[in-house]
């Protein structure tokens, strides 16, 4: 599984997420950068089958509405430094990355794991 983070999350998450041995690829890495819009990133997580990582509840609207995109972790922290944001993001992903082989969607506040059928 891959994971495209958005724009909204830090590059530094993706690297953090390749350390510990990921596939990840962060909006910054595509050809339109911060810049891609929301449409474009649907588009290539459904081409690439990629599990789209984001904090735009936009995504889960377009998820429920649309079923695009297929696969969805929405980060609901809330406004969270970068400092606490990773270590919480690592401390679940291992969890949140088995629960993906079963369920689409996947929501991540400051305290737990939610799976929404």
């Amino acid at each position: 599984m891959t994971y495209l983070i958005d724009a909204n999350l830090p590059f530094k998450l993706a690297y953090f997420l390749k350390e510990k041995g990921f596939e990840v690829v962060h909006t910054d890495q595509l050809p339109n950068k911060e810049r891609t819009s929301d449409k474009e990133i649907r588009e290539i997580a459904l081409k690439q089958n990629y599990i789209i990582v984001t904090k735009d509840a936009d995504f889960l609207d377009s998820h429920l509405l649309q079923d695009s995109p297929k696969k969805l972790l929405l980060i609901t922290t809330g406004n969270i430094v970068n400092k606490k944001l990773i270590p919480l993001i690592g401390l679940y992903f291992s969890k949140i990355d088995e629960l993906f082989r079963t369920y689409n969607l996947i929501e991540l506040n400051e305290s737990e794991v939610k799976v929404h059928e």
